[in-house]
């Protein structure tokens, strides 16, 4: 396994009277999916036959905005407060708009369609039912996810010492989990803002125009619902379990993994193994998918068998609910449970390009290096 994660050019963590009661795990090393996806590769070289879109995407697509346009339909004559109104938006439209988030979060990772700007365009429609125009802004931040996964500033997934700071209690951690869908919107634009190009102001238009026909022709309450299904998709919803799940330690660490020097790796991405994945385009595989973002949900679960050895003793989470619980309950963990990293970083639009060893994809031009035969 990859335990020895090589130590990266960093500047290291701030010191302490610059980091206050900050409890956040700062590291010295390199992240861990660029490694260990260079071992996987030299021992099974076939996975890389994995990468490439995945055609089923799109249709999968098409069935959930009209699966949501449907029932903001349907219910455009219920009151809002109506069980039959927040039963359906709970049950059916927070699952169906949890499903579009990871369906774009695929999208912005070019594996719905070879041609880029195909997938831009789709991301937006996938867009629709959730009500707010996010899908042009959300795929830079998060492929500088990726590529500098943990840096402070740059990593927009990561909780301010702010954030940790003021909700650090089990009331502070319930109200993060409740509304963590509007942290996930708002962060990003308080850590660094991106520049707005055609594409964001199409996504905005689209989105208005599309809202806009929604009341007209079904009324206030079909928009609500949409609304009211995307926030519930990010609150106390199983499928939200996701959020947390993916980079949140979980596991009891050493006092020892607080110091930095000690070079001891801390678990920063775990996946998840549950039926849930099959609603959310396989984001539990999410090791797997850090490793190597160009294969698309349908082939993570060959690439875990095939590379079996490399997963089989990662920490990984059963339950996304246990997840929301524990994370709420545990004293132990919380929003200070974050690697940091504090190395310059590399963001997308920054002016450097992706190599394809380290992501299998150049997303600057959206080629895929081992085409799917």
């Amino acid at each position: 396994m990859q335990d020895n994660q090589s130590i990266s050019s960093a500047r290291g963590p701030k010191d302490e009277s610059t980091h206050g009661n900050d409890q956040f795990f700062w590291s010295y090393t390199e992240e861990p999916h660029r490694t260990r996806r260079q071992a996987i590769i030299k021992a099974h070289p076939e996975v890389t036959k994995l990468c490439g879109p995945e055609p089923l995407t799109k249709y999968l697509v098409v069935i959930v905005v009209a699966l949501q346009i449907s029932c903001a339909y349907l219910l455009a004559q219920s009151p809002i407060m109506s069980w039959q109104f927040c039963l359906t938006a709970y049950v059916v439209g927070a699952t169906a708009n949890q499903n579009l988030f990871l369906a774009i979060h695929e999208i912005s990772h070019n594996l719905a369609f070879r041609n880029p700007l195909a997938n831009r365009l789709f991301a937006i429609f996938a867009n629709l039912p959730i009500g707010i125009p996010y899908s042009a802004s959300f795929r830079p931040y998060h492929l500088t996810h990726h590529k500098s996964l943990g840096v402070d500033g740059l990593d927009t997934d990561l909780p301010t010492a702010f954030e940790a700071f003021f909700l650090d209690s089990v009331l502070g951690k319930a109200f993060f989990c409740t509304f963590q869908i509007l942290f996930y919107a708002l962060r990003p634009m308080m850590v660094y803002q991106l520049p707005l190009t055609k594409i964001h102001l199409l996504n905005v238009i689209v989105q208005i125009a599309f809202n806009s026909a929604i009341v007209k022709f079904a009324g206030s309450k079909a928009l609500a619902y949409l609304i009211l299904s995307s926030f519930l998709a990010g609150s106390l919803h199983p499928c939200a379990g996701h959020f947390i799940a993916e980079h949140y330690v979980f596991d009891k660490q050493p006092a020892s993994a607080k110091d930095p020097t000690a070079l001891i790796p801390v678990p920063e991405t775990y996946s998840y193994y549950g039926p849930l994945n099959a609603l959310t385009y396989n984001v539990g595989l999410h090791n797997e998918h850090h490793d190597f973002p160009a294969i698309p949900w349908s082939r993570l679960p060959t690439l875990h068998k095939i590379a079996k050895e490399f997963y089989l003793e990662l920490p990984h989470h059963n339950s996304w609910v246990m997840v929301i619980w524990q994370f709420i309950w545990d004293e132990e963990v919380g929003l200070w449970c974050r690697v940091k990293r504090a190395q310059v970083g590399r963001n997308v639009g920054g002016g450097t390009r992706w190599k394809e060893e380290e992501l299998g994809v150049d997303e600057g031009g959206g080629t895929i290096i081992h085409q799917r035969r």
